[in-house]
């Protein structure tokens, strides 16, 4: 349990400000996700990076409860496939990324998931 609230409390702020920060600027967040994806040794460094994150937290919290600890765990799982799939698939991945953000829609829904998640960690790791 400790585990979960120490990361509950490192996720839950850094969830917070990402989703604010993209929900206030979708505009500059949108031409740059598009300017990200337009280069492979970017895209090869988040994809190591993301497997590197994602396989720490799947390493010290795999925990498949029925609560908000869930969320932690999900998160280390879809940040190691996502380092996966852009370290094997990066052209695929670039063209995905590149039709994605044609507009501020993935930006602004992407934003408000990243404010509700954040939220329910820090209620969690903080109260």
């Amino acid at each position: 349990m400790q585990t979960s609230i120490f990361l509950a409390r490192l996720l839950g702020p850094i969830l917070l400000v990402l989703g604010l920060s993209l929900t206030i600027n979708r505009k500059s967040y949108t031409t740059m996700s598009a300017e990200f994806v337009a280069s492979r040794s970017l895209v090869y460094l988040a994809g190591a990076a993301a497997l590197a994150i994602g396989l720490s937290i799947v390493l010290n919290h795999n925990v498949w409860a029925a609560d908000w600890r869930i969320i932690i765990t999900l998160l280390g799982w879809m940040a190691t496939l996502a380092g996966i799939s852009r370290l094997m698939f990066p052209d695929s991945v670039r063209r995905m990324g590149a039709d994605m953000f044609e507009s501020e829609k993935p930006i602004a829904v992407t934003g408000i998931v990243a404010i509700v998640l954040g939220a329910i960690l820090c209620i969690a790791g903080y109260l």
